[in-house]
């Protein structure tokens, strides 16, 4: 079978295409067709039931590049799962809104649908607790969305903060003056600040106090106004911890929790405050709860396999939750 896509721009195949057709061929392996380029057409061939999805997939490809995004191997795989899932019909949503510009000049925005969910819930909630796997960009896009809303002026400072699980908050032991003690805690937030504002800039805000990195024991006894708090790893928070921290919240502020159920460092007979805020808090207003999943990683594609192979293991692992004396029972009708 052939099928024929006609394309008005021959910039838009050479985005689909990739370099060096390295998109090509992940859409031609996944799906065993052959695409070819004749003329400012697109021609699909191979058996009807694999054409059909390939056509799909270059259709929206061609779609997102027609609007200036860029189509990278990221962004394919995720297009051939959402059609392999029956969602083709939103290929359209992905892309959009900037959230926010680098220092270098890239614009910040969200990538998968759960990535833009998470976004729009930031920015319509008061409180949002983000949870996930690593790679669903929780704390990346937060930060993204706090230097948006510094630059605006819709806050006067950001707070980032971070349970020292491992040093089990008692950063006495650790060398240095404060900001060398909590350093090794809280780099990925100074990471994604470094890649939004640049050191320049992020030291000037720093020594303004418009910027603050601090561990969670340090938040105690504030009231944070005019100010947007990120939580980032709150699994590791303890119950106290989290009621602590929510009740720091204070007028014109924002709070975004971030935090991955499956990575918990706290010991055995401790609960998680996330497990326990998601629990207390959902169906409250004005706070929003976004699950992103391994659909949503955006690093290297083999996070999601090991994601996904993690989760396979845990469920054919983990003990029946059931009673012992249940576990044959069966419902009689």
């Amino acid at each position: 079978m052939d099928r024929t896509i006609a394309v008005d721009r021959v910039e838009d195949i050479l985005s689909v295409f990739g370099s060096f057709d390295q998109n090509l061929h992940i859409i031609e392996n996944e799906y065993n067709v052959r695409v070819t380029d004749r003329d400012s057409e697109l021609h699909i061939t191979g058996e009807a039931e694999n054409v059909a999805p390939a056509e799909k997939a270059v259709e929206g490809l061609l779609t997102l590049a027609a609007r200036g995004e860029v189509i990278d191997e990221q962004k394919v795989r995720y297009i051939l799962n959402m059609i392999r899932d029956g969602r083709e019909d939103r290929i359209g949503e992905l892309g959009g809104d900037v959230v926010c510009i680098t220092a270098k000049g890239r614009p910040v925005k969200p990538k998968t649908l759960g990535q833009k969910t998470y976004v729009r819930a930031i920015q319509e909630h008061t409180v949002t607790l983000g949870i996930g796997p690593a790679g669903t960009g929780k704390t990346y896009l937060a930060v993204a969305a706090a230097v948006a809303a510094f630059r605006d002026k819709r806050v006067n400072r950001i707070i980032l903060t971070r349970p020292a699980v491992e040093a089990g908050e008692r950063l006495g032991f650790l060398p240095g003056d404060l900001q060398s003690k909590v350093d090794p805690y809280l780099r990925p937030l100074y990471d994604a600040l470094f890649d939004m504002l640049g050191p320049e800039t992020y030291n000037k805000y720093l020594e303004k106090g418009n910027i603050e990195v601090a561990p969670l024991a340090y938040m105690r006894g504030r009231t944070l106004d005019d100010s947007f708090i990120i939580l980032d790893e709150a699994q590791n928070t303890s119950r106290e911890q989290m009621k602590m921290f929510l009740t720091r919240l204070g007028f014109n502020s924002k709070i975004v929790i971030t935090g991955d159920v499956t990575q918990i460092d706290l010991p055995a007979d401790k609960v998680s405050g996330l497990k326990e805020a998601v629990r207390v808090l959902d169906g409250v207003e004005d706070i929003a709860i976004c699950r992103l999943t391994g659909a949503d990683v955006v690093r290297h594609v083999l996070v999601q396999k090991i994601i996904a192979a993690y989760e396979a293991f845990e469920k054919k692992t983990s003990p029946d939750p059931r009673p012992a004396g249940n576990r044959h029972n069966r419902r009689r009708p």
